[in-house]
């Protein structure tokens, strides 16, 4: 027999023995460990930090949602259910058009720079809305009272989360609109209200999602 062809031979079979071993460790064994090792120490991260109610998931904690009325005939965009806390502005890149089964924004900021004139329509639009919505009857919101998250979209434009000052301005009207003591709401922000980070990492916000769960559970209490 050639010596080539035999050379050949053996370093074919010890490639495709190489491929197989390489294979099994690193597209079966590590991917098992690793996915191991995220479930059994942080399940609830691995899972996309799913957010339940009643038993089901209803969203995730890193994922802000809207909180809207249905859409009436002619308008493009569905006006918020004043019921609810409403979350930050949700900009993004605009909306998905691939799939059009769900409807989604693109994440991502808008990169419009401050003097941007559809930048400054956008916020003064918003400041407009968030004073016109949130005063109610006792309670006037001023437009120095209306923080920055309230007019603006985040960096991607999906924050889930809004800052106490926004979370206590929407308190007085969540409590006219669902009939309820002003204190009680109040003190749904204030128990729903995370501190920053080690204690010096970022700054105290509230989950919106876990706010409006732990409203609904209020309000269907007899």
């Amino acid at each position: 027999m050639n010596n080539s062809f035999v050379n050949t031979a053996r370093l074919l079979g010890a490639g495709l023995r190489a491929l197989l071993v390489l294979t099994l460790v690193t597209g079966v064994i590590y991917p098992l460990v690793v996915t191991g090792i995220a479930q059994g120490l942080f399940s609830n991260k691995a899972n996309g930090s799913e957010t339940k109610a009643d038993g089901k998931v209803v969203g995730s904690s890193l994922i802000g949602q809207s909180y809207t009325l249905p859409l009436k005939k002619g308008q493009d965009a569905p006006d918020p259910d004043l019921t609810w806390f409403q979350g930050r502005p949700a900009n993004g890149l605009g909306s998905n058009s691939v799939n059009t089964r769900y409807k989604l924004i693109l994440s991502g900021a808008t990169n419009l720079a401050a003097d941007n004139k559809v930048l400054v329509k956008q916020v003064e639009d918003a400041k407009a809305a968030v004073i016109k919505d949130n005063s109610v009857p006792g309670y006037t919101v001023k437009p120095s009272d209306v923080p920055a998250d309230a007019v603006t979209s985040s960096g991607s434009g999906l924050d889930p989360a809004i800052s106490p000052a926004y979370a206590e301005l929407q308190a007085h009207r969540v409590a006219v609109k669902n009939h309820l003591p002003l204190a009680q709401v109040e003190k749904l922000v204030k128990d729903h209200t995370q501190g920053r980070t080690l204690g010096f990492i970022g700054e105290p916000q509230v989950n919106v999602l876990e706010l409006n769960i732990a409203l609904k559970d209020l309000t269907a209490k007899p």
